[in-house]
């Protein structure tokens, strides 16, 4: 009841400001709200390379992770104790021909877009395995208001990216959107994978910084969050039997989610075979020097498998992770690698080259059908309506 005052009070300020502000005209202007930066800092370079004459703004709870990053741009907190940065943020959200927005924001349920306005969503997955939108199971907790609030936020996405027809389905279920919003450019974040040059130099960067990962096969942990997790996170993968069965071809780097803010010291514990990046910026970096991926619901797979490597699901919590959140098809039939469910497993799948790389280039071609190195030049030419350079294969 306390949480959905709060709510409430926070969107009648918020709708008073975007109405006052709809009163000043539409400006030629991009403005992205920012959760996750990959799939923003790509369309912007591609705006960048193509001069485009529109300007740009980022909001963001955390900008100055932007704010090394672009130039030309304009920055501010967004939905922080910061007013006067929260105010400008919503006169831009009110002004701007363009606005990209990459998670779920309350805001939306408590604004009407001006009709010359388009509203893209940039989901920041190639894919999913958890269920979430109308399908999150754990709706069903929340109050009638709360759901009306949340179909509200997603009738205000006009167009929803995807590099998929899988995930378009997804999306289009989850956000009970009409297929007419789908927009099939491929993610942009994605083209990372293509830019085989910046790969050189990222690896050198990460060798340089830590030789250890250069001369033994690397295991990325990367598990999704847990609720009840993000102060502190059980792991559930046994380190230390690890270390003793493999640590003679192998190092582990672990990479917890950037929700959980716990304090681990892997590190000291298993000194020269384990390393927490939990707090390395950009995860994709760390999958083009994994040779083998650990995970569990996490959509980092849909992406990884672009890269062509073997992948383990460690699902410990399978059968109440389907109960508290859900899954959104048959887990163990629709996933690239090995299910397994303690650390033994893991070892034995490793020892045994219990994978099967032709599952994961299927997989790969499924998810990531438009996602071909031109996510974000196909986008930018669908922002300016030039039909010539936006050429996605749908045969």
């Amino acid at each position: 009841m306390v949480r959905e005052l709060i709510i409430g009070l926070y969107l009648i300020f918020f709708k008073l400001q975007f109405n006052f502000f709809k009163l000043f005209p539409l400006q030629d202007k991009v403005t992205f709200v920012v959760s996750f930066k990959q799939n923003n800092l790509y369309i912007y370079e591609e705006l960048k390379r193509r001069d485009v004459a529109s300007k740009i703004v980022f909001l963001s709870k955390n900008p100055q992770s932007i704010k090394g990053q672009v130039d030309n741009a304009t920055v501010l907190a967004f939905e922080t104790k910061d007013i006067i940065s929260f105010i400008r943020s919503i006169y831009h959200l009110a002004t701007s021909r363009t606005v990209f927005v990459d998670n779920y924001y309350g805001f939306l349920s408590a604004v009407l877009f001006k009709d010359d306005v388009e509203c893209i969503q940039l989901w920041h997955a190639a894919g999913a395995i958890k269920a979430f939108g109308l399908k999150d199971q754990s709706n069903a907790s929340r109050s009638a208001r709360a759901q009306m609030r949340f179909k509200k936020v997603y009738n205000n996405f006009h167009k929803v990216v995807v590099g998929s027809d899988a995930f378009a389905n997804i999306l289009m279920e989850a956000f009970d959107l009409s297929e007419d919003r789908i927009l099939r450019t491929g993610m942009p974040r994605t083209d990372f994978f293509y830019d085989f040059e910046a790969h050189k130099s990222i690896r050198a960067n990460l060798y340089r910084t830590n030789p250890s990962l250069k001369n033994k096969k690397v295991i990325l942990y990367a598990p999704t969050y847990r609720d009840g997790q993000l102060n502190h996170f059980d792991m559930k993968l046994d380190l230390e039997l690890l270390q003793k069965q493999l640590k003679d071809e192998y190092v582990v780097i672990v990479k917890l989610h950037p929700a959980i803010r716990a304090d681990n010291d892997f590190d000291r514990q298993y000194p020269n075979f384990v390393y927490d990046y939990s707090d390395y910026s950009d995860i994709n970096h760390l999958l083009l020097i994994t040779d083998l991926l650990i995970t569990d619901y996490s959509s980092i797979p849909y992406e990884f498998s672009i890269l062509g490597k073997p992948m383990i699901f460690f699902s410990y919590d399978l059968e109440q992770y389907k109960t508290d959140r859900g899954i959104w098809k048959d887990y163990e039939e629709m996933l690239p690698g090995p299910v397994v469910y303690n650390t033994e497993d893991i070892i034995a799948c490793i020892n045994d080259d219990h994978f099967d790389l032709k599952k994961i280039r299927d997989f790969a071609r499924t998810w990531n059908r438009y996602s071909t190195g031109k996510s974000s030049r196909n986008l930018v030419s669908y922002l300016y309506k030039q039909e010539e350079q936006f050429k996605v294969s749908h045969g």
